[in-house]
């Protein structure tokens, strides 16, 4: 049985609709990968209220939260931190970097260069970061949400396959329909100002271990055989599609599964179904997926792809 799920999401849904219009299913797929203990890379042209989402997302769970404006520039110890001399004790004192967070938001990651990038792998997979040869703990809900503008590729570094896979879903984020962009206008006009939040009577919630205790649910849910088996073979099939050249790894049937949980769990289920696994597998797979040039030429895209194999695999009864 769900007993926290449930409420944590109700409160989560109500508090975002205070600053953030519509946007039900980007919304839905952050919580997905916050219930699900993964990090998410959102994809969408300036003015879409990505930045707006995630820093009201940190108020509302009463989290610690930093940012990153990625450029050509950073180095690695800029995300980090570094171990700075003091003159007057004679010893070196750990500075500690903005990663050193709970929700963190990496605006426009693929500015900077691999090297800076790579600085986030160790921390958002094992939640830890290496500082001189010293292993630091990171917070237990931490948690990065990424951010790209997928018009603008000037000055940019693509991620390199390894780190787009640890993100657990990539979420589009398309602009408002024309009825959602009258209202967020008409807010505006009646005085509410993204810069200052503080003015918006936000609640947080009343249980800082809300978050994990939802995850404790999500963990403990188990999925039926089918369930499992469909996972597998829909990832397998992207690794024979004529359209592709590398498909989905395992790490990617485990995300298929860990996200159809969270998703059941935002349902108020406390077991996957295949419904569940199809409505992840575009965010889940879309990212993982490597076209052959000629497909791409033909018009081919990731998305359409899994759209292509949803429709051919046969759905477990």
């Amino acid at each position: 049985m769900l007993n926290v799920t449930p409420q944590f999401v109700e409160h989560i849904r109500r508090e975002l609709s205070k600053t953030v219009v519509g946007q039900y299913a980007v919304i839905e797929q952050i919580l997905i990968a916050m219930l699900a203990e993964g990090h998410a890379l959102l994809e969408g042209v300036p003015g879409t209220a990505k930045t707006l989402t995630i820093k009201t997302l940190a108020q509302i769970l009463g989290s610690q939260y930093s940012r990153i404006q990625f450029t050509p520039d950073l180095m690695p110890s800029d995300i980090t931190g570094t171990n700075v001399f003091n003159m007057r004790t004679s010893e070196f004192n750990l500075r500690r970097g903005p990663i050193f967070t709970d929700i963190l938001l990496a605006d426009e990651i693929n500015r900077t260069p691999p090297k800076t990038q790579a600085a986030l792998l160790e921390a958002m997979e094992e939640r830890q970061t290496t500082i001189d040869g010293e292993p630091y703990k990171l917070s237990p809900i931490f948690t990065v949400l990424a951010t790209e503008n997928p018009i603008e590729y000037e000055g940019t570094y693509p991620l390199p396959e390894a780190q787009l896979d640890r993100f657990l879903l990539k979420i589009l984020i398309d602009y408002p329909a024309e009825t959602e962009e009258q209202e967020i206008v008409a807010r505006w006009d009646a005085g509410f100002n993204s810069r200052r939040l503080e003015a918006v009577d936000i609640v947080p919630l009343e249980d800082p271990s809300a978050l994990q205790q939802c995850r404790f649910e999500v963990r403990n849910m188990r999925a039926e055989a089918g369930v499992q088996k469909y996972i597998v073979d829909m990832t397998r099939r992207t690794r024979n599609h004529p359209a592709v050249v590398y498909g989905a790894s395992p790490r990617a049937s485990i995300a298929l599964l860990l996200c159809s949980k969270a998703l059941a769990a935002i349902r108020e289920r406390d077991f996957p179904t295949p419904d569940d696994v199809r409505d992840v597998a575009l965010p889940v797979l879309r990212h993982r997926l490597s076209l052959r040039a000629e497909a791409e030429l033909d018009g081919a895209t990731t998305d359409s792809v899994i759209s292509d194999i949803l429709t051919t695999l046969e759905v477990p009864r």
